[in-house]
């Protein structure tokens, strides 16, 4: 067989992660509806919140880099989740240009609401995920 070729086996293999993957997602999204959530505006809290560097902010260019989305897109998100009373803006101490956002109480309790929501689904696509692993 050549090196180009996929092998059923493989393909099962990552069609299966794919649909997984998939299901998590969408079920996220709903998660996020039902709770009162765009789910664009979920990553945005959860984004902020789950800050790499531990501080729960974040930047405008830090949030368009991990959401992939463009800044100007990002900007909107945050002026209409800062309008709705989800999200906090500080100025930088060391740099009065720079905003940092953090959640408000109400985004905190709308976050917390999402996430003891969506357990579930995350301790389910953690036994898929390892299922897939035991495969290789």
């Amino acid at each position: 067989m050549s090196e180009l070729a996929i092998t059923t086996a493989d393909a099962i293999h990552v069609a299966t992660f794919r649909a997984a993957l998939r299901a998590y997602l969408r079920t996220s999204e709903e998660i996020a509806q039902a709770n009162g959530l765009t789910p664009r505006r979920h990553l945005l809290l959860l984004m902020i919140k789950g800050a790499p560097d531990g501080s729960e902010s974040a930047t405008i260019t830090d949030l368009a880099q991990r959401l992939q989305l463009a800044q100007s897109t990002v900007t909107e998100l945050v002026k209409r989740a800062i309008r709705a009373g989800l999200v906090v803006r500080e100025t930088s101490p060391a740099d009065a240009r720079v905003g940092h956002l953090r959640l408000s109480k109400e985004g905190e309790r709308c976050l917390l609401r999402v996430f003891k929501s969506h357990r579930a689904e995350r301790d389910k696509l953690r036994l898929m995920l390892a299922e897939l692993d035991e495969h290789e």
